[in-house]
């Protein structure tokens, strides 16, 4: 890579901003654009994620493709009032006046974003930050090359390189990326890198969104329709090879049916993917063998309950369960990141909790349980990104639902609303009226205000 060019498309962006030519109409053309460019290309971006992480067809329109359409017909539904300034109500102490925020872009916005999910976690970002006026660069992961070409290409034909564009290129293009100024940083991946990301932000005060991941707990209940939670723990876990960041990470089952969660779930891998996962065409690969390597390391001294083959030259690892590893294990303490789900179990809520706390602040948070008590007390006592009670992963679907981590799973949110804001600095802004001139705000200040004090405490 030119690291040239990578400076003059930075400073055509920033003077792109500058320009103030961004209007809302023209965004919404740009998106509609975007939308169509999408559907046409649709074979190419299946073909490309097939190609990266071996998703079937459907799963690709369903985790990546239709996540990205329904975002944009969001955005040119709501666009247009989402970016008009807002009046609020003004305070008595400056009557008259008027009061209202003006959302403006932030200006030259980097994206960084993984190879789990390539083409969602590229575009729904990107979607917010075009909509807000600002210019934008994406630096998408090397290690999904397909997908990265194929949206060098999509981002390519749709928009003008000094409003969006995508530099391609390793770790080495990223840090060349990260020491220069940007206006916001957007970034998607592991904790690790995050931390890097926030200490390059920090040496130009730039503010960041951080999209982590974690070590996200379910929690099944005793009580619950067991077969039907199997199902939906199969469902989110296994997707995507269990490359997920809201994926169930790991499992703590009420002890009374333990056994009978197992037999389920096992019972669900085994009609999700037959007998052989590995011929079926619904189950994806390991990214590459780095990652397999790992994933075969941390299985070392456990206890497997199902599955466990591996196979090296296909990327492949089966659907595998654990069952009662070490609390202090690799496998415990870091996010598993694949197709490994280990089981605990525990008798009372103070047994539990002793769990969830060797973990705190996780990406997700998922509760199986009839019983509303127990459901709330621990939604009240756990700090977590996004909590799902009987069902697994489908809050990032949901538009009207902020989504983020908090702590080591991250900061701050996008989607929807919450992606314009996100890439928006609301400017306020007060009005003030010259028609009354109140005398006591300017000095020499009175000796005794009593009066004056009691009347301003009560307004």
């Amino acid at each position: 890579m030119d690291y040239k060019y990578i400076d003059k498309v930075i400073e055509s962006q920033v003077e792109f901003v500058k320009a103030n030519s961004n209007s809302t109409y023209y965004r919404i053309q740009i998106l509609n654009s975007l939308l169509l460019s999408i559907k046409q290309n649709e074979s190419k971006i299946y073909d490309a994620l097939r190609e990266d992480l071996n998703k079937h067809e459907f799963e690709s329109f369903l985790s990546e493709i239709l996540l990205v359409k329904k975002e944009i017909k969001l955005f040119l539904r709501k666009l247009k009032n989402w970016s008009q300034k807002k009046r609020v109500k003004g305070s008595i102490l400056n009557f008259p006046s008027q009061n209202y925020l003006i959302p403006e872009p932030y200006g030259n916005v980097l994206i960084i974003t993984p190879w789990n999910y390539p083409f969602q976690l590229s575009l729904t970002p990107l979607i917010g930050a075009i909509a807000a006026g600002n210019a934008v660069i994406i630096k998408p992961s090397e290690l999904a090359p397909s997908t990265s070409r194929v949206l060098k290409e999509l981002i390519g034909s749709v928009f003008p390189q000094n409003m969006a564009t995508v530099i391609e290129g390793d770790a080495d293009i990223a840090r060349y990326l990260l020491d220069k100024k940007w206006d916001y940083i957007f970034f998607t991946g592991s904790t690790r890198i995050g931390k890097i990301i926030a200490e390059k932000a920090a040496k130009n005060l730039t503010p960041i969104t951080l999209e982590l991941g974690g070590k996200s707990p379910c929690i099944v209940d005793s009580g619950v329709d067991i077969d039907k939670v199997a199902k939906r723990i199969v469902s989110g876990k296994f997707v995507n090879c269990g490359q997920t960041c809201i994926a169930p990470d790991y499992i703590i089952v009420n002890k009374h049916i333990k056994s009978h969660l197992i037999s389920a779930i096992k019972e669900n891998i085994i009609k999700t993917f037959g007998n052989k996962p590995i011929e079926s065409e619904s189950y994806g690969r390991i990214i590459n063998l780095n990652n397999l390597v790992r994933l075969e390391n941390i299985l070392k001294d456990q206890v497997i309950e199902f599955g466990g083959k591996i196979n090296i030259d296909k990327l492949y690892i089966e659907p595998t369960l654990i069952v009662d590893p070490k609390i202090d294990s690799e496998i415990m303490t870091e996010e598993i990141f694949g197709p490994i789900l280990p089981i605990l179990s525990y008798e009372n809520e103070r047994e539990l909790k002793n769990i969830l706390d060797k973990n705190p602040t996780p990406l997700a948070f998922y509760i199986f349980s009839k019983n509303q008590m127990f459901i709330d007390n621990l939604i009240k006592n756990n700090k977590f990104g996004g909590c799902v009670v009987n069902d697994t992963l489908i809050h990032y679907i949901n538009p009207n639902l902020p989504f983020g981590g908090i702590g080591n799973s991250g900061m701050g949110a996008y989607r929807g609303k919450f992606s314009f804001d996100t890439f928006s600095h609301l400017k306020p802004v007060l009005r003030k009226k010259n028609m009354i001139n109140i005398p006591f705000r300017y000095g020499p200040y009175p000796k005794s205000f009593n009066f004056i004090r009691k009347i301003l405490e009560k307004i």
